[in-house]
């Protein structure tokens, strides 16, 4: 039994591993074709992942001025993100202790995740200015609503017998916090992290595409390049633009794994 299961997670593994690369390969395969039946004074429009290479990242010059906007939205996006950490599990910790707080406040939550961001960016802008604290403020909107809504459900999800043994014990409001309901909401919490960490890159290049004093960051150069037609310089930042929100999802579901162990699947 032991060698049948050892060599059905060796399958597994072997699966998971290939199939995206398979996937990756089609893909590459389908671009390759579909640009090369282009007329050639079309092919701008889609050049071969060769072309990108050589103009979007063998070229010195070009690959600076990526790498220097991806640095300039990895601060605006991490910036938002802890901002939107802290302010999104302080609401929902004071919703988790009073049904009048959830009450009178989560509506307004559930507002801000779904008026468009595109109508709320430019009061944004009016108010705020157009420079780095504006591409901030735009992050946090969009990211922090799933770190309320996760770190709400897992403090409110702890099973009533719990909470039965701790009123047995005399447990007061912060030991019931702390050692019951923070402890099992944590794999829910970190969900929201993962989901969060990704919208809050897509934040930062949604603010840079409005907002552009100061360095441009990936956002405002999809838009110089979309504007000026420089198609392999575009892939080039929309090659990192993914690198980063990928990174930074996995990077929340390892520090999850690390943290919660394997208490949840979704983690």
């Amino acid at each position: 039994m032991s060698a049948r299961h050892t060599s059905s997670r060796l399958r597994s593994s072997t699966y998971r591993l290939w199939a995206p690369i398979v996937v990756f390969l089609a893909v590459l395969g389908v671009w390759y074709a579909i640009s090369l039946s282009l007329d050639p004074d079309r092919q701008f429009l889609l050049p071969t992942p060769n072309e990108v290479i050589r103009v979007g990242f063998l070229n010195q010059d070009n690959l600076f001025q990526v790498l220097e906007g991806l640095l300039w939205t990895v601060a605006v996006s991490m910036t938002g993100l802890v901002i939107a950490i802290v302010l999104g599990m302080s609401s929902a910790i004071m919703m988790s202790q009073a049904k009048w707080i959830e009450t009178s406040f989560y509506p307004y939550a559930v507002i801000i995740q779904t008026v468009p961001i595109l109508a709320i960016v430019p009061l944004v802008g009016l108010w705020l200015g157009f420079g780095f604290t504006s591409r901030v403020v735009v992050c946090v909107i969009i990211s922090i609503f799933p770190i309320i809504t996760n770190t709400l459900f897992g403090l409110q999800s702890v099973p009533a017998s719990f909470h039965d043994l701790f009123t047995l014990h005399s447990a007061g409001r912060p030991t019931r916090l702390l050692k019951l309901q923070f402890p099992n909401a944590l794999p829910a919490i970190f969900t929201g992290f993962r989901i969060s960490a990704g919208l809050s890159v897509i934040g930062a290049i949604v603010g840079e595409f409005f907002f552009r004093k100061g360095i441009p960051g990936l956002g405002r150069l999809l838009d110089l390049y979309r504007a000026r037609l420089l198609t392999e310089q575009l892939f080039t930042a929309l090659v990192f633009s993914s690198l980063l929100g990928i990174l930074v999802f996995w990077g929340f579901g390892f520090i999850g794994r690390l943290v919660v162990g394997k208490w949840h699947e979704t983690t």
